[in-house]
């Protein structure tokens, strides 16, 4: 598929990239020659193809979801000024 030379500018804007007027017949080549690409996977028979989530077939390792930490929260708030309810009470900043 031809590309016209106000496509090509028009691309070129949408883009915001400044070609000058001797490259524009390089960028109408090039173009098109990845929309006439697009066209030919268009018409690839998926039928019978499955949706992958990764080209490669791989699994997770996933370790396992165990408690590793031990609660600590009053040890770490023994040095605080001010605790309500176990948080950090701090004064007003935005009124």
């Amino acid at each position: 598929m031809a590309l016209s030379k106000q496509e090509i500018e028009y691309i070129a804007h949408l883009a915001r990239l400044e070609i000058d007027q001797g490259e524009i017949p390089d960028y109408e080549a090039k173009l098109g020659k990845i929309i006439d690409f697009i066209n030919d996977l268009e018409h690839a028979d998926t039928a019978d193809l499955l949706p992958m989530a990764h080209p490669l077939a791989m699994n997770q390792r996933l370790r396992a979801d165990e408690v590793t930490e031990t609660d600590e929260r009053d040890y770490l708030q023994a040095n605080a000024s001010k605790i309500s309810g176990g948080l950090y009470v701090v004064p007003r900043v935005i009124e």
